[in-house]
């Protein structure tokens, strides 16, 4: 099954994420399917790149995203 998750980058105490379409077996540092965007919590207000419709061409698909991306596809679609 299809998990849209964060991918963790970026140096020690400043972490950067990918939102990425992944296997959810897979660990988090993994090859992803797609990447469908990036969050930086670091900047402020935080910074969200989403493709909406990437995300929801696997949604639709099936995939689940995780408590965090559900969250931050939530706060994007509101923007816009």
């Amino acid at each position: 099954m299809m998990t849209l998750r964060l991918m963790r980058f970026g140096a020690r105490s400043k972490p950067s994420y990918r939102i990425v379409v992944i296997d959810s077996k897979k660990p988090r540092e993994s090859r992803a399917k797609e990447f469908l965007g990036s969050y930086n919590p670091l900047k402020e207000p935080a910074e969200i790149n989403i493709d909406l419709e990437k995300a929801k061409f696997w949604l639709d698909r099936g995939a689940k995203p995780s408590p965090t991306v559900k969250s931050l596809l939530d706060k994007v679609s509101k923007k816009k």
